[in-house]
């Protein structure tokens, strides 16, 4: 039997909090669709060692223990995906950024719902939904991908590393213009207060769902982060077809394009049941 309703998770990007995406999660709960945005430990800055939260010191020391690893997102996204799964619910995978890695990451072959399917199990992943996202080949983390092969580090313009270089946090750098130029001065100004920090994502994709999962990209033709041509390319380099939507609006669409982006994840999830369902 194959399910005939999805829930989502949503994995969110870096230096965030949940807060942002809670708009789209409304979205999708509105329209029937159980979702979650679970905190990614290498973005809370009380697992960071940065002193008080409201008052953020980037500057000190890692933890003891060294900084949470994307690794760790992802098994907290696994630890959701796993009982979601247990109760046999099908689950849609949204990674926005560098979510896209915790996503990828997550969709581990044991949690995807054609191999649960042969096994005579309900549930399991049905797909994932990149918005914006980064789509790092196995066996490579983000930071590698993103970094000339020579080892010289190279740093975007919209981040910035604070006193202990990469081996230290980033935190970004005119978020207004980079993250949220589509919203209004107030309201950009209002969601880069939330934003937090991150050390670099050096954990290596372990496994390739993209070319066993549909996958489904939103490009962001305004995104002044990751610039739409390199989106695109990203989708369309892997083996199996990516289904590609577009997005007229800046990196952050929970926030801009909330009820638009929320009807594109609907229309994917139901694509994908029904074609689970011919099959």
């Amino acid at each position: 039997m194959v399910s005939k309703s999805f829930a989502v998770v949503v994995c969110h990007g870096s230096y965030h909090t949940p807060a942002p995406y809670q708009a789209l999660v409304d979205a999708l709960t509105t329209k029937g669709i159980e979702t979650y945005c679970p905190q990614r430990p290498t973005c809370d800055l009380s697992q960071l060692n940065v002193g008080n939260p409201n008052n953020p010191d980037f500057d000190r020391r890692a933890p003891p223990g060294g900084y949470p690893l994307p690794a760790d997102d992802a098994a907290e996204i696994g630890l959701l995906l796993d009982k979601l799964i247990a109760q046999g619910k099908s689950v849609l995978l949204a990674g926005h950024s560098s979510g896209g890695w915790v996503a990828a990451e997550a969709a581990q072959y044991s949690r995807q719902a054609p191999v649960r399917a042969r096994e005579g199990k309900m549930g399991g992943v049905i797909g994932i939904f990149f918005i914006g996202a980064f789509i790092v080949p196995q066996g490579q983390s983000v930071h590698s991908f993103f970094q000339p092969p020579d080892g010289k580090v190279v740093v975007p313009p919209f981040m910035r590393f604070h006193k202990h270089g990469v081996n230290g946090l980033g935190t970004m750098v005119d978020p207004e213009d980079y993250l949220f130029n589509d919203l209004d001065p107030a309201t950009a100004k209002k969601w880069a207060s939330t934003l937090t920090a991150a050390p670099v994502m050096n954990s290596p994709l372990t496994h390739n769902p993209y070319d066993v999962l549909p996958c489904a990209y939103l490009v962001l033709e305004k995104d002044r982060t990751l610039p739409k041509e390199y989106q695109e390319g990203m989708a369309t380099s892997q083996g199996k077809p990516f289904r590609i939507y577009h997005a007229p609006c800046g990196h952050s669409p929970h926030l801009s394009w909330t009820n638009d982006l929320a009807g594109k994840i609907e229309d994917f999830g139901k694509q994908v049941l029904t074609e689970r369902t011919a099959y």
